[in-house]
């Protein structure tokens, strides 16, 4: 596996790879992988001739008040798990190679990035289209993978690629979980035992959204209400938000219609950690 730091190395040891017209896979990280980060690599392999992994805190993508100084970080660990499936570059800039002192263009994705969680988190979504954008221009991947778990972010950078006429195939990878249900994510870690003994309650509130909606329920305000009972098993769990929405423009939906994909999403808080997690429901 070749560690590359810079955009520049990074350029010049793909490019005998673009000449040769060879796939290119690209799975964006900020470190601290479980398996569902390589869960995408290895379909990145599987799809591929090269796969690209990125790790990169973005800073414009957390709030004032967010969790960026404490994010998890563990590159010796990240570079073992990402050398066993063979990846074959690495891409760990720092934050002057991505942002010049003088930076001062963003990406916006409309109405998208200010639904669910762009709500709390106003800037979030800008700041994730922008690190993405400036990433599929230095690689210039043939395909970008994402996972479902961070479906808003899905969308919002599936759009931004059929808007700005980008030439990568976004594919999204589902949500890969613990046993219990949890939805993996690296911010687990903060999780201490009482909270992470309840946590699972999301996924649980999720799947009762499915039951209902397989028994016929259509109104989405009595499944949400549903949602919410399971919920309350949780006593430290402090509700973001819970939705059911349009899977393609993220407008919530008050009757289900067959024609119809939707997405059922929530976020909460444990203490001062703030999880997501979602399921798509065919009426």
């Amino acid at each position: 596996m070749q560690v590359l730091r810079t955009p520049q190395a990074l350029n010049r040891r793909l490019e005998p790879h673009r000449n040769k017209k060879n796939s290119v896979g690209f799975v964006p990280t900020m470190g601290f992988l479980h398996e569902g980060h390589l869960s995408l690599v290895r379909r990145s392999k599987k799809e591929n001739d090269i796969t690209v992994v990125s790790i990169f805190i973005n800073p414009l993508q957390f709030g004032p008040k967010e969790d960026l100084n404490r994010y998890p970080r563990n590159i010796k660990r990240d570079k073992s798990l990402l050398k066993k499936e063979n990846t074959e570059f690495l891409f760990i800039p720092e934050t002057r190679d991505v942002y010049a002192e003088d930076f001062q263009t963003t990406a916006k994705v409309g109405y998208l990035s200010g639904r669910l969680c762009g709500r709390s988190r106003p800037t979030h979504f800008q700041g994730v289209a922008t690190v993405v954008l400036k990433f599929l221009n230095m690689i210039k991947p043939s395909s970008l993978y994402l996972g479902q778990k961070d479906y808003q972010q899905f969308r919002v950078i599936e759009k931004m690629v059929e808007d700005l006429n980008l030439a990568v195939h976004v594919k999204m990878h589902p949500i890969v979980r613990e046993k219990d249900g949890l939805a993996m994510s690296s911010r687990n870690v903060y999780l201490n035992k009482k909270d992470r003994a309840q946590a699972p309650v999301l996924y649980q509130a999720l799947k009762a959204a499915v039951r209902a909606v397989k028994t016929g329920e259509r109104n989405t305000s009595r499944i949400k209400a549903g949602m919410r009972q399971v919920l309350k098993k949780a006593g430290t769990l402090r509700l973001d938000y819970l939705e059911i929405v349009d899977a393609r423009n993220l407008a919530p939906v008050v009757t289900l219609d067959k024609n119809v994909r939707v997405v059922a999403a929530l976020a909460g808080f444990f203490g001062p950690t703030r999880l997501i997690d979602n399921i798509l429901i065919k009426a």
